[in-house]
């Protein structure tokens, strides 16, 4: 019998919320705590439920067992209440009796709230019914919810809601705390995959004094003692560059990045990434270590390598094609980029053939364009787009057929990207003169431009051995894993207007 109001309905809200505070301080004045510290001696739903599962109809096991977890549902009256708790392995009937709890214990019981938290313990039978059940011998509240939970049925109506209190949506939606399990099962495989190849994780600055290591424009914050300003990372690029050069050979690190960008289906301020680098590897090898390292993180995620996508499915097995990243645009978008070899020429190719081209974007800027408006959404199941031009991959080293053409590839899955990989650049006069040009364009007014990192040019001129790096966007790849369409619905606090 859920008890909260409809939706609008503040007096209805404040009624609930005086009627629960009432009962927490009658509590207080009796000599109780509607906030205990601790129970000790719990077992999980889960477990409980498999020492039950033999049980016959009317049956009882012998022993007592000690379980907690919240109200989600309450009926019977009289001599004899059910209530329904669950905990995050799953849910189990509390059958009260006044023979068993007396009238004290009983009205204790009837007197709880839906999405009070309860601890009770006694035996588990199975009633007549057949339904498995806590036969409470003694129960006692371990939180008084002071707000009604939303319900169970009906959910929470209103998506912001949802992304802005998280906490509700868990709370009422078994689907939305699965989510989160199957992302932090994929975590763990991407973690253990790279473990067992020898990478070492480690940490990085998340505030930096040189924003670099991706096109983006930074969080600007200030630092009160140093008296400097410091940048939120766009990317862990740089210094994990610094850990080769140190003789680390194969790291790895998994966390946030920060980019002041707008928000999207795909994009959210604060996302996660693993940035993986290894010495005397080049971008092939990352590849197949990328189709694998994907395919062990669906198997830890889902148990498999087959994921549903809408109407459709997404094979994650290895290999995926690959596909020429100039000729995928061409073919995609009717524009050829070689043939268009400044901005000016490539925006009115790119206008004629219907795209949009915004005026005064560079060369670099328009392909990224044609490519997120002609061939990204195409791109469902796996694919890999190589060698790119180097106006787009400043890190990135020069082929050695092409010296227009870098070793870099980005793999796409369900009409997104989802990785990033290059051979790395590891001649510092030449990324010394890529900076400069960066730097330039970023003087000139593109603030998503990098600016040049002296001390990480000084680290390339100690020696970087060959090195293959690999960026994957963990969020992206959830989102791959769950059937979702939104990176709101991956990321457990995402961004939202206020």
């Amino acid at each position: 019998m859920p008890d909260d109001p409809a939706d609008g309905d503040e007096a209805g809200l404040a009624r609930l919320i005086s009627e629960r505070r009432a009962k927490a301080e009658a509590l207080r004045a009796a000599g109780g705590d509607p906030f205990p510290r601790s129970f000790p001696g719990r077992i999980t739903i889960a477990e409980a439920r498999a020492i039950g599962e033999p049980l016959e109809s009317g049956d009882t096991a012998e022993g007592r067992l000690r379980i907690a977890g919240r109200v989600t549902a309450r009926r019977g009256q009289g001599k004899m209440a059910f209530l329904d708790i669950e905990d995050r392995s799953g849910s189990l009937q509390l059958w009260a009796t006044l023979d068993r709890l007396g009238e004290d214990g009983l009205a204790a019981i009837t007197g709880l709230d839906v999405g009070d938290i309860i601890g009770a313990d006694g035996p588990i039978a199975r009633t007549r019914r057949g339904e498995l059940s806590i036969a409470v011998e003694s129960s006692q509240l371990l939180a008084k919810a002071l707000r009604p939970p939303p319900d169970k049925h009906a959910g929470l109506r209103d998506a912001e809601t949802r992304y802005r209190q998280r906490y509700l949506d868990l709370m009422a939606d078994e689907d939305a705390r699965a989510l989160f399990i199957t992302r932090a099962r994929a975590i763990s495989g991407l973690r253990r995959f790279l473990d067992d190849r020898g990478f070492i994780e480690v940490e990085t600055p998340v505030l930096q004094p040189v924003d670099g290591g991706a096109a983006a424009r930074p969080f600007t914050t200030h630092h009160n003692s140093l008296d400097r300003d410091l940048y939120l990372r766009i990317a862990t690029e740089l210094y994990l560059k610094r850990c080769i050069v140190g003789g680390l050979e194969k790291v790895y690190e998994l966390g946030k990045d920060f980019r002041n960008e707008g928000v999207s289906f795909k994009h959210n301020p604060e996302f996660t990434m693993l940035e993986t680098y290894e010495a005397y590897a080049d971008y092939t090898d990352v590849a197949v270590m990328l189709e694998e390292m994907v395919g062990a993180a669906a198997q830890a995620a889902t148990g498999g390598m087959v994921v549903p996508w809408g109407d459709d499915e997404i094979d994650l097995t290895p290999p995926w094609p690959r596909r020429d990243f100039r000729d995928a645009i061409g073919e995609s978008s009717g524009v050829d980029v070689r043939q268009h070899a400044d901005a000016d020429s490539l925006r009115a190719a790119m206008r004629a053939a219907g795209f949009d081209a915004p005026e005064g974007a560079s060369w670099a800027k328009l392909v990224d364009n044609l490519l997120g408006q002609s061939l990204e959404p195409t791109l469902i199941q796996p694919t890999i787009l190589t060698d790119y031009p180097i106006e787009l991959s400043p890190f990135a080293k020069r082929s050695p057929d092409d010296p227009h053409t870098v070793e870099r590839f980005e793999a796409f899955c369900g009409g997104m990207e989802i990785a990033n990989a290059f051979t790395e650049l590891n001649d510092p006069d030449d990324q010394r003169e890529r900076m400069a040009v960066l730097a330039a364009e970023l003087a000139g007014g593109d603030d998503e431009a990098q600016p040049e990192d002296e001390d990480f040019l000084a680290a390339l001129e100690y020696g970087m051995p060959p090195t293959g790096g690999l960026g994957l966007g963990i969020d992206r790849l959830v989102m791959l894993l769950t059937g979702r369409t939104s990176i709101r619905e991956v990321v457990l606090f995402p961004a939202v207007r206020t």
